[in-house]
């Protein structure tokens, strides 16, 4: 296992400047977010010139763990393209997997795992791999669901963002029928009622998991995300750089 860190960290700042940052933060690898309503690069700016986008990221001189996609597109064979022109840049820079977002809490369980396998085939031609993240607004916010859409899946994996399962009035740390599918790893620390909060104020037991993960023999990367907002409760790189330092002291 190694520590990466989520663009996301920095959305106030430039890509550029971004990429700048976490590097001198010394990461290893950068999770990154390419969201069309995003502040950095977006799958649309992907679609319309791959080319360009990987000189611009190769340009940062940086490596990447994943990349964090979120599109939209008007239709389905749109959103099938702008996918393919993601993962063509994911191969052409060495990004082992993407990741979207699973269907919003009562969609219909069967069209799920047709539009999944599509755009996994989409992936796995270009020879990365897709997950999907658990999210509590999502199906992956059923634990169940979320395993029983990987094995429906062949080759799906998940990208395990467990803040999710802490919030609301049920909050629980029990998911580990989860870990044998995860592929991915999102942190930051997160209380009942606040989905982010200083690191070692919420109740996120990051040995249990880094201990389940190694159980299942995971070497990929745990990333930190704390997410930049336009008017921060918190200065945001000391907490980065905090929340690394106590990832990298377990693993």
């Amino acid at each position: 296992m190694y520590v990466a860190c989520s663009s996301l960290c920095f959305g106030r700042y430039s890509l550029t400047d971004a990429l700048h940052a976490i590097s001198e933060l010394r990461f290893h690898k950068v999770d990154l977010a390419l969201h069309e309503s995003g502040p950095h690069l977006r799958p649309s700016e992907v679609l319309a010139d791959v080319n360009r986008s990987a000189q611009i990221l190769r340009k940062a001189n940086v490596a990447y763990a994943a990349f964090h996609v979120e599109i939209d597109a008007p239709t389905i064979e749109k959103y099938r393209e702008t996918m393919r022109a993601v993962c063509r840049l994911g191969r052409w820079l060495s990004v082992p997997l993407v990741n979207i977002s699973a269907a919003p809490l009562g969609s219909d369980f069967a069209e799920e795992v047709i539009r999944l396998t599509s755009l996994n085939r989409v992936a796995q031609a270009e020879g990365v791999m897709l997950t999907v993240e658990t999210h509590s607004q999502t199906i992956t916010a059923n634990r169940e669901r979320a395993v029983e859409l990987c094995r429906s899946v062949p080759g799906l994996g998940l990208t395990l963002d467990p803040s999710h399962y802490l919030l609301g009035t049920e909050p629980t740390q029990d998911y580990d029928s989860l870990f044998p599918f995860v592929r991915h790893v999102r942190l930051r620390d997160t209380a009942p009622d606040r989905l982010q909060v200083r690191v070692g104020q919420g109740q996120l037991e990051y040995g249990r998991i880094i201990t389940q993960l190694t159980r299942e023999r995971y070497q990929r990367a745990l990333s930190v995300d704390i997410r930049d907002t336009p008017v921060p409760e918190f200065p945001m790189e000391p907490e980065v750089r905090k929340l690394k330092y106590l990832l990298e002291s377990m693993v």
